[in-house]
């Protein structure tokens, strides 16, 4: 699968997605009607390093990450307990080589907030993540309603 394949599925399956693509990277937000200046990002789609983020070697030709933004309780059942928090720069410390494609691991950066990572997902690595990606966007309109119940 290729990037612009996801962000079409996701978008085509999932209610209120707003892609919004800047510096190498996708973001997937809810946000139905444009009520937030953002909306609540769930999902992200990124294809080139970053000064802080470079242990999925995403400079390598044709490889991106796709990452999910999971309830603790489901990234507890697939890695047991959350990593600490990185340093600014680091990674966390789970064991997992960050560069392996087509395998759900946690995030290099971001494991400690339960997101999760597979880089180069093919077809059928994609199709089994669409519980979580069902998972973190109905987390995604749980805050959304929240933040928008006053408006």
């Amino acid at each position: 699968m290729q990037v612009e394949d996801i962000v079409a599925r996701i978008k085509n399956d999932f209610e209120g997605v707003v892609p919004k693509s800047s510096w190498g990277e996708t973001s997937l937000f809810y946000n139905p009607g444009m009520a937030l200046p953002n909306g609540v990002y769930f999902c992200t789609l990124k294809e080139k390093n970053g000064d802080n983020d470079k242990a999925s070697e995403l400079d390598r030709d044709g490889v991106f990450r796709l990452s999910i933004g999971i309830a603790k309780k489901s990234y507890e059942k697939h890695f047991g307990y959350k990593p600490k928090r990185p340093p600014k720069g680091g990674i966390i410390d789970t064991g997992h080589d960050f560069t392996v494609l087509n395998e759900l691991m946690p995030h290099p950066i971001y494991g400690w907030m339960s997101w999760v990572q597979v880089l180069n997902p093919s077809t059928s690595t994609f199709e089994g993540l669409l519980p979580l990606i069902t998972e973190a966007h109905s987390n995604a309109v749980i805050k959304f309603n929240k933040k928008t119940a006053n408006k």
